[in-house]
């Protein structure tokens, strides 16, 4: 393990931002990780996965901790259904795709996320009516400060809308390491219900879909709306959806009958932050090398040189533009560091 100083975050942040880490070191295994906390017990520490949840603001002044453990296998089976444990470095959409191409069942509706599979149950990621909590089992996890190694299960993760015990009672204390799902194995529930995916469907003539089916259609719709990280600097969704008392969404509504909305619950409402962005006028605008996607405006881009301020100055545009107009306030999905 060779800890680098001044090191470039640029190819480790999806936005593609130019900023440095004063130490850098990437770890392979929990042994690795274990003598690099042990080692530098009194260093400030962050932690780095797929860089793909994030927006750096300035340089890390810290020992930045590369999170590259890399696996996946089964760890029990059933006739129905299948616990896979997957290591926390490995790529989300990889790893999707091969629990497709296993005929595993639960995360299709998922596919093309960026980032790695131990952050999910941070965010507690979702997408077309799915989430994390869904079908996540547990996490291990490995306490910075002891290097003791604890077991999450689902309830002691307080999984809500993009939040969970990692976000708020435990933060910066532990790393997750790896993350068992429990799939299926037959009988699946195939859900098509929500966005686009029966539309894309049926514009290949599949009525009957397949796990593959509904992953390349969420492929597809994804690609058709978000830009590529590779080729435009960008964190997916910048923003959560507003969720509302029914109560304070009802007055809204009065004045704003157009305005789209979900029922999440019988005294809440969930509105579409993208809605709000396009009506406010910001989908499509540019701010110099900072802007809003001109197909998705949930989605702030780096079109090649913004820096991180530059792009949480539109962010905080958009809020300021949306809470005047409308009266809600959008929280950002992205941590801003």
């Amino acid at each position: 393990m060779e800890i680098q100083s001044n090191f470039s975050l640029k190819k480790h942040n999806t936005f593609g931002i130019e900023a440095s880490a004063k130490r850098f070191v990437a770890v392979h295994s929990i042994d690795e990780l274990k003598t690099i906390l042990e080692e530098n017990k009194n260093e400030k520490k962050f932690i780095l996965g797929g860089g793909s949840n994030m927006l750096l603001t300035k340089d890390i002044d810290a020992l930045v901790i590369h999170i590259d453990l890399k696996g996946k296998k089964i760890t029990k089976e059933d006739d129905d259904f299948v616990w896979v444990e997957s290591q926390a470095g490995e790529v989300w959409h990889d790893f999707v795709l091969w629990t497709i191409e296993n005929n595993f069942g639960g995360l299709e509706n998922m596919s093309l996320i960026p980032g790695n599979v131990g952050t999910t149950p941070v965010q507690n990621i979702g997408a077309y009516g799915t989430e994390i909590k869904d079908t996540f089992v547990s996490c291990e996890a490995i306490n910075i400060a002891t290097q003791e190694m604890r077991t999450f299960n689902n309830t002691e993760c307080n999984f809500g809308y993009r939040e969970s015990i990692f976000k708020h009672e435990v933060k910066d204390q532990y790393i997750i390491t790896s993350v068992i799902f429990k799939l299926t194995k037959r009988n699946h529930k195939i859900n098509t219900s929500y966005g686009d995916i029966l539309a894309e469907l049926a514009k290949n003539n599949i009525s009957e879909p397949t796990l593959k089916d509904v992953s390349n259609a969420v492929i597809a719709i994804r690609q058709s709306k978000l830009p590529d990280p590779k080729e435009l600097g960008n964190s997916g969704s910048f923003f959560k959806n507003p969720i509302l008392l029914k109560s304070d969404f009802e007055k809204i509504h009065q004045k704003f009958p157009e305005m789209k909305f979900y029922e999440v619950s019988d005294t809440e409402v969930k509105v579409p932050a993208g809605w709000l962005i396009e009506q406010s006028g910001f989908k499509g605008k540019r701010f110099g090398d900072a802007g809003v996607h001109k197909n998705q405006a949930l989605v702030l881009v780096n079109y090649g040189n913004a820096t991180g301020q530059e792009i949480l100055a539109v962010s905080k545009e958009v809020q300021k533009t949306v809470f005047e107009i409308f009266g809600i306030h959008i929280e950002a999905e992205v941590n801003v560091i």
